[in-house]
């Protein structure tokens, strides 16, 4: 079911937008439940690991830094550097940096594992990237757009704090004390994950339809590069190092797959609702590639 969800993300986020742009209404009025539906799906998500996910970091310490450097400092800069080239607006540039600054996406170890790549590995870079977006999202969103946008960084700390870590750290507490009890339960959270953040994207493109219109073709071609940026160097660093092909995929997918619906809620709630639209479209986006990318190194295997 994980995977069946996984690959319905893109069709579902495509296929809600496509109505939210006909018929905004009822959809731009829901903005209350972002939060707390991005709250349930890092409680998900915090379901799926164990203590030992942490602890295989000290196993593997090089490949971590490695993976959270890439994640924190290259894919910022990099949305920085397309914002200034491509002239984005500041909000919308603003929101191509949060995603830029946010931890790996929640549907990356799915993808790994279609990849044939190291989904422990992958698993590990998530939960440890997601620990450490309450420090470093703010801190970075600051440095890069301070100066253009007010930046609430104790703010952005103490909601990260309600919005991801509570949720995570309760899922594992969960998942490790009552794991027998609830095998039946985990069964349903990729459906019930996927389908939230579906419906959070809806609401961002329903609040910025019109804007849509004017901007699109040039924020897909921001967040599609982005995207494609993230993937090559996660895939040619480590390579250059000397790591086999796993590890290269493991940390491709997992830098090039941002937590966007992290940055579509923080966008939403320090922002504005149209700061949220590269998050909302990297959502869509970087499932579509990394599932066709998935598909061309499975079968590369056969």
């Amino acid at each position: 079911m994980q995977i069946r969800s996984v690959l319905f993300l893109p069709v579902g986020a495509v296929l809600i937008s496509a109505v939210a742009i006909l018929y905004p209404g009822w959809l731009a009025d829901c903005g209350r439940a972002i939060v707390p539906l991005l709250g349930l799906v890092m409680f998900a998500m915090g379901m799926t690991l164990k203590p030992a996910d942490f602890k295989r970091v000290l196993e593997q310490p090089l490949l971590v830094f490695i993976g959270v450097t890439l994640q924190y400092i290259f894919m910022p800069l990099i949305a920085w550097f397309l914002s200034s080239v491509l002239n984005l607006p500041v909000l919308l540039a603003t929101g191509m940096i949060l995603v830029g600054s946010c931890p790996g996406g929640t549907a990356s170890n799915v993808i790994c594992f279609l990849a044939k790549a190291n989904v422990a590995l992958s698993i590990s870079l998530t939960a440890v990237s997601t620990l450490l977006a309450v420090v470093l999202t703010p801190l970075i969103t600051l440095f890069y757009v301070d100066q253009s946008v007010a930046v609430p960084v104790s703010n952005m700390m103490k909601n990260l704090f309600f919005i991801v870590v509570l949720p995570v750290l309760s899922g594992v507490l969960i998942n490790t004390y009552l794991q027998n009890r609830i095998d039946k339960i985990k069964s349903f959270l990729p459906i019930i994950s996927v389908v939230s953040i579906i419906f959070i994207i809806g609401v961002i493109v329903a609040k910025n339809s019109e804007q849509l219109f004017e901007l699109g073709g040039l924020l897909f071609c921001a967040v599609a590069l982005h995207n494609l940026f993230g993937l090559i160097a996660g895939y040619s660093i480590p390579k250059l190092m000397g790591y086999d092909k796993t590890v290269c995929r493991t940390l491709s997918i997992e830098v090039g797959m941002q937590n966007s619906g992290l940055a579509v809620v923080l966008a939403n709630q320090f922002f504005s609702a149209v700061a949220a639209l590269p998050g909302a479209l990297f959502s869509v986006w970087h499932n579509v590639a990394g599932s066709m990318l998935a598909a061309l190194w499975s079968k590369s295997d056969n």
